[in-house]
C-alpha cells in the first residue's frame, strides 16, 4: 500500500490531545498509554516524537505560556507593563488551571517560559531595579498570577443559605458569592494586583529613587 501523504502523528497533534487530557482529568491522570488511546496510536509511537512523559508536559506547559503576550516589555513603562502581563498571564493560566501545578516548578528548560522571564527580568533591570530586587520583583508576580489562577474563591462557598448558620455570624451572604463568580475572583485580583504594584512602586523609591508619574490613562486602568 502506498504510504500516506501526511504522518498520522505530529507534535502538534500530540500537544493538542495532551493539553485536553490535562484540561479535563488533571495531571494525576494523565499517562502516555491514555494519551495514545486518545490518539488512536499505539504507545511507543509517541516516542517518535517526545522521549518522555515530561517532555509531553513541557510542551503542553509551553503551548499555555506561548498566549501569554509579552510585548508591553518593550513599550511601557514598568509599572504598567507589569500589570498589563499579569492580566494576560492570569487569562491563560486560568483558561488552564491543571498544569498550573507543573508551571510552577519554574521554567526548566521550556523556549517559551524562558523567553518570558527574560523579558520581565530584562525589563525590570533596564528599568533600574537591582538585579536581586528584579529577581524577586518576578518571582513575586508569578506567585500571585499562579495563585489566583488555580481555582476560584467564589466558587469554594456552596450555595446552601443552611449551611452559614449562627456558627458563622459573618458569613450570612456567603451562599450568594457563586452566583457572582466572575466579579469577585476578577474584583479581588485587580485589587491585589493594584496594592502590589503600589507597594513595588514605595520600593522602587526606597532602593532606586523617584518615579515619573503615570500618565492618567494608565492610572486610570
Amino acid at each position: 500500500m502506498p504510504r500516506p501523504r501526511q504522518a498520522l502523528l505530529t507534535r502538534e497533534r500530540i500537544v493538542a490531545a495532551a493539553c485536553e487530557l490535562v484540561d479535563a482529568d488533571g495531571l494525576d491522570a494523565f499517562s502516555t498509554r491514555r494519551l495514545a488511546a486518545m490518539l488512536g496510536v499505539r504507545g511507543p509511537s509517541l516516542y517518535n516524537h517526545f522521549a518522555t512523559k515530561d517532555e509531553i508536559l513541557d510542551a503542553v506547559a509551553d503551548n499555555v505560556i506561548a498566549d501569554v503576550d509579552i510585548s508591553m516589555f518593550t513599550r511601557l513603562e514598568w509599572r504598567e507593563a507589569l500589570r498589563d502581563w499579569a492580566r494576560s498571564y492570569r487569562a491563560a493560566l486560568a483558561a488552564h488551571p491543571n498544569i498550573v501545578p507543573y508551571l510552577a516548578r519554574g521554567p526548566g528548560r521550556r523556549h517559551t517560559a524562558l523567553t518570558m522571564a527574560d523579558a520581565v527580568y530584562g525589563a525590570l533591570v533596564r528599568a533600574g531595579w537591582p538585579p536581586a530586587r528584579a529577581t524577586h520583583v518576578g518571582a513575586l508576580m508569578r506567585y500571585f498570577v499562579a495563585g489566583s489562577s488555580l481555582g476560584s474563591f467564589a466558587r469554594g462557598f456552596v450555595g446552601d443559605p443552611g449551611i452559614y448558620d449562627e456558627r458563622y455570624p459573618h458569613l450570612s451572604q456567603a451562599h450568594r458569592l457563586a452566583d457572582h463568580q466572575r466579579s469577585v475572583d476578577d474584583g479581588a485580583f485587580e485589587l491585589g494586583l493594584r496594592a502590589l504594584i503600589d507597594g513595588l512602586s514605595r520600593t522602587y523609591e526606597e532602593v532606586v529613587g523617584p518615579l515619573s508619574p503615570l500618565p492618567p490613562t494608565a492610572q486610570a486602568h
